[in-house]
């Protein structure tokens, strides 16, 4: 069941149900990683500097592990639910690098609905259709849809 196309100001509650699912890919890219390098702060030299990530353990630079895990929270704010949704939590779990010319698939799926207004996802990102994070997110949705 996908989540396309994404109401205009995304889902209310009572349109979600459980199973429902959307995804984006994004491509990986040295400008991707410079700019959420600059976003973050995170000028780790694993992710911006060729030599030393070849002298490591990973024998190439790699993304961060967050920027594939903005993919997913772009799936949230703006297609599934979408707009209106605001994260109350979110865990992680790594399971391999990512590296530029990957094209990361960030998906999430609603497992289940409380009648409180959240609602949990299973939340991954995949490459190649390998898992390289998984993890659940809680969200709250709004109750109902806001006047134009």
């Amino acid at each position: 069941m996908s989540a396309h196309p994404t109401p205009d100001g995304g889902y209310i509650l009572e349109e979600l149900s459980v199973g429902m699912s959307a995804e984006l890919q994004a491509p990986i890219t040295h400008e991707r990683i410079m700019a959420f390098a600059e976003a973050s702060g995170d000028f780790n030299p694993l992710h911006v500097d060729e030599d030393f990530a070849n002298a490591s353990a990973y024998r190439g630079r790699v993304a961060h592990g967050l920027l594939s895990a903005s993919f997913v929270s772009a799936v949230v704010g703006t297609m599934l639910p979408g707009p209106g949704a605001i994260y109350l939590g979110q865990t992680l779990s790594f399971h391999k690098p990512v590296r530029i010319g990957d094209i990361v698939t960030a998906r999430v799926t609603v497992q289940s609905i409380d009648p409180s207004a959240r609602v949990v996802l299973k939340t991954e990102c995949l490459v190649d259709g390998e898992p390289v994070l998984d993890g659940e997110a809680t969200i709250r949705v709004p109750r109902r849809r806001r006047r134009a």
